[in-house]
């Protein structure tokens, strides 16, 4: 029977495209590195006017090895983010921060590995992602953020058809193209946000910023680095990969999706706007949605852009030997080795 399938075209343009602004090893380098910051900019969408961030402190707890503080900032009009900030005590001050995000989950409980609802406990403690006490006790302060479309940041239309769904990014994620925006450059908006409002803190060392996540979280480690300069060192886990070979190959959440980029660069070419900053990649190698010879083909241009910008040594690769998770052995220690922070 002849294949009719709507795949086809698709595949075969992904398979034969170069991307316009695809990086060349005789390229202009500055030139070029402004045009994919223009271009990025460009596609993630409009971004939302600053409004004042109205920070306010509700809750502050006082734990064995860290004080928590939770709290709610504006980081639009009417757009209120919740987090939670854990200061080490034992940390000399003033301190590393390490924003922290989860991917698709039930929110950002999970990153301080706190279980909430079923299923949670073997997130956690199936992939390592209670990223907060990891971070903590490397003796950095770690920003817990709830990203939009997931926890208390849900999608109450999406709930409306999908009730028993974790994750609810998908029809935030189609509105926000129709209005000129996409839900990842709103995510990457709330970052920047979040980096505004930690300069309220006396403990937090502001020229020592990270970002790290996995999956839905590296995606905005990713985007987020190449977008604010401030974030030192970014670390995305099960994220950066070729588009060929992740969000081509199988479907995702429509979170991934940025409108028109593929025809422009792939995911490797937008590390010209993290480097000279330090990058640690983490990848699985069985994970299935980010397939790992893409990741190492996004890698491959991630280190030839270094080298161009002078910089071989500020990237890292690191891949563990299982599937779509983080990896805190060994990638906190590339981290510190890679940042140069001191540790606990």
């Amino acid at each position: 029977m002849k294949n009719y399938s709507v795949d086809i075209v698709h595949e075969t343009i992904m398979a034969n495209r170069c991307p316009e602004l695809s990086f060349r090893e005789d390229v202009e380098y500055e030139v070029w590195r402004s045009n994919v910051k223009e271009k990025l900019a460009e596609l993630l969408g409009d971004m939302p006017e600053r409004v004042d961030a109205d920070l306010r402190i509700e809750r502050e707890e006082d734990h064995e090895t860290f004080t928590e503080y939770s709290m709610v900032f504006f980081s639009e009009k009417e757009v209120e983010v919740p987090c939670h900030l854990w200061i080490p005590k034992q940390a000399k001050k003033p301190c590393p921060v390490v924003i922290c995000l989860q991917g698709h989950s039930t929110g950002m409980h999970i990153s301080m590995g706190r279980a909430v609802y079923p299923g949670d406990e073997e997130l956690i403690a199936g992939g390592d992602r209670d990223f907060a006490k990891q971070i903590v006790n490397e003796g950095y302060a770690a920003l817990v953020l709830e990203q939009r479309g997931f926890g208390s940041r849900k999608s109450e239309r999406e709930l409306q058809f999908r009730p028993n769904t974790k994750c609810t990014c998908a029809h935030p994620a189609m509105v926000a193209i129709l209005m000129g925006r996409t839900l990842i450059g709103e995510r990457v908006w709330d970052i920047s946000r979040a980096i505004d409002v930690l300069e309220s803190f006396p403990e937090i060392d502001m020229d020592r910023v990270a970002v790290m996540g996995n999956s839905g979280g590296g995606t905005a480690t990713y985007y987020a680095a190449c977008m604010d300069e401030r974030i030192k060192v970014a670390m995305p886990s099960c994220a950066v990969c070729s588009y060929k070979r992740s969000i081509t190959a199988k479907r995702h959440c429509p979170c991934n999706y940025v409108p028109g980029i593929a025809k422009y660069l792939d995911m490797g070419d937008l590390a010209c706007l993290i480097a000279p900053r330090k990058l640690v990649v983490v990848a699985g190698e069985k994970d299935t949605g980010f397939y790992i010879d893409g990741v190492k083909d996004a890698y491959e241009t991630i280190e030839k852009i270094y080298a161009k910008a002078g910089v071989p040594d500020a990237c890292r690769l690191v891949v563990g030997a299982e599937g779509h998770r983080f990896y805190a052995d060994p990638s906190w220690s590339v981290f510190r080795e890679i940042s140069g922070w001191e540790s606990l």
